[in-house]
C-alpha cells in the first residue's frame, strides 16, 4: 500500500510538471500565432512527388541509455513540388522507406492550398478545403484545448492537495 502511495505521489508530480509545461507552450504558441489577415491565399496547387530522402531527426521515442546511445533516428521524407513550376514545395513523412519509394514511383498528385505569409516571406500548405480563417481557428482551438486541459489538471491537483492537507490536520 505504501508503494502505491509513493507511485501515485510521483506520478501526480510528474503530471503537474507536464501540465505546467503544456500551459507555457500553449501560451507561447498562442502569442506567436498569426491572425487570419496575415495570410494571403494563393489558391490550390497540385503537388507531384519527385524524391524521397532519409532525414535525421531527434530520437524522442527512446529514453535513458537508448536515447543517449541513439540521439537521432532516420525518417523518410517524400518531397513534392507544384506542377505549375511556381516554386512551391511540400513534404510529408512516409511510414517506411518502401512506402516512400512507392509514393514517388506512383507519382500520384496531391492538391494543397498555399497560404503565403508576406510579412515573413514564407508560405504554408494546408488541405484544399481549408482557408486562412479555418486554419487559424483550428490552431486556436487546439491551443485552447491544451490550455484548458492543463489548467484543469493543475486546478484539480491543487484542490486534492489542499483537501488531503486539511484532512491530515
Amino acid at each position: 500500500m505504501q508503494k502505491l502511495k509513493s507511485v501515485t505521489f510521483v506520478a501526480g508530480w510528474l503530471l503537474f510538471i507536464f501540465a505546467a509545461a503544456m500551459i507555457c507552450v500553449s501560451i507561447k504558441d498562442r502569442s506567436a500565432m498569426l491572425s487570419a489577415d496575415s495570410y494571403e491565399d494563393k489558391g490550390i496547387y497540385t503537388f507531384i512527388p519527385y524524391q524521397m530522402l532519409p532525414v535525421q531527426v531527434e530520437n524522442t521515442g527512446a529514453n535513458g541509455r537508448n536515447r543517449r546511445m541513439n540521439p537521432v533516428r532516420t525518417v523518410y521524407m517524400v518531397y513534392y513540388k507544384d506542377n505549375k513550376g511556381s516554386g512551391y514545395q511540400w513534404k510529408k513523412q512516409a511510414l517506411t522507406r518502401e512506402n516512400g519509394l512507392r509514393i514517388v514511383e506512383d507519382g500520384e498528385p496531391v492538391k494543397r492550398r498555399v497560404l503565403s505569409i508576406p510579412g515573413r516571406g514564407t508560405y504554408i500548405t494546408v488541405e484544399p478545403g481549408q482557408t486562412a480563417e479555418s486554419y487559424t481557428a483550428g490552431q486556436q482551438k487546439k491551443n485552447s484545448f491544451l490550455l484548458l486541459a492543463s489548467g484543469g489538471y493543475l486546478l484539480f491537483y491543487v484542490l486534492i492537495w489542499c483537501m488531503l492537507r486539511k484532512r491530515r490536520q
